[in-house]
């Protein structure tokens, strides 16, 4: 097996250890999107280890993530070494982050360049989020934090599906479909989200202006979906935005979560509409 090969290998593994939404619809696309998708879901999910780790002291956060928002943007290209130096201290950040330099090695050179331009925006953001605590208090706040978590991973795909075939969409609806996922994924962890002192629904909102906030963000992801025809990329776009919708729905109905059987269901039932 070719290094190539085997790298592209360990990605695919690392991605199903720490990914459940985005798996299983990684995993279905044709190999030149699965490896670039794969990849560029590894390098943000690299940063997002450091911004959500539990005991490493906010400055080090701070500082991890300038510092490799910066080396993701130098125009020398990213500086493998430098980075490795960096992060050696920090053992008790995962694999995944500490590989971050492998999973720039996987993607596709025509590509990178857009993907650790998202990602090094990413990071600044966060890194100005944990500087902040997580705490929002306006509409303007949850538009901001949830366009650097989650919205530039729409923008980030909207760039590898023009890439890929000149496929052309709305990046608005791009960061509506992020930040409907993410409100999501705020409304499942409310209550853990208190109990570490971080709060994400603005001053004034009540849990059904959240449900709404969702709802709103999650039409605009259906309007995205209209300009996708690719039925590869439609795949990969339908899966996780039905499971943010019946998860929604399962809250909505006053369950914590949508359960196992009902997941495998959910995404049994598009892949034979799109077979």
């Amino acid at each position: 097996m070719s290094t190539e090969a085997k790298l592209q290998k360990e990605a695919m593994h690392m991605l199903k250890l720490t990914s459940r939404t985005f798996y299983i619809p990684i995993k279905l696309l044709k190999t030149k999107l699965r490896k670039t998708v794969g990849a560029a879901y590894l390098c943000m999910r690299a940063i997002d280890e450091i911004e959500d780790h539990e005991t490493m002291p906010k400055e080090t956060k701070i500082f991890l993530l300038r510092k490799i928002a910066g080396l993701l943007r130098s125009k020398e290209g990213f500086d493998r070494e430098a980075f490795e130096a960096l992060i050696k201290p920090y053992d008790e950040l995962p694999e995944v982050t500490h590989r971050l330099a492998d999973w720039i090695e996987v993607c596709p050179a025509e590509i990178i360049g857009k993907v650790m331009e998202s990602t090094s925006i990413m990071a600044d953001g966060m890194a100005k989020w944990v500087e902040k605590e997580f705490i929002v208090t306006t509409k303007e706040e949850l538009d901001e934090y949830t366009y650097f978590v989650a919205g530039l991973v729409g923008v980030m795909l909207s760039d590898i599906w023009n890439w890929y075939d000149g496929t052309e969409t709305d990046y608005d609806l791009a960061i509506g479909y992020g930040r409907g996922l993410q409100a999501v994924n705020m409304l499942r962890n409310q209550d853990e989200d208190a109990e570490r002192g971080v709060r994400f629904i603005p001053d004034g909102w009540t849990r059904a202006d959240m449900f709404d906030y969702a709802r709103d963000n999650l039409a605009k992801a259906d309007e995205y979906m209209e300009d996708l025809e690719t039925k590869n990329i439609v795949l990969f776009c339908r899966i996780p935005l039905a499971l943010a919708k019946k998860t929604l729905q399962a809250m909505d109905e006053g369950h914590e979560k949508m359960t196992r059987n009902e997941v495998e269901d959910t995404v049994d039932k598009i892949l034979k509409e799109e077979a």
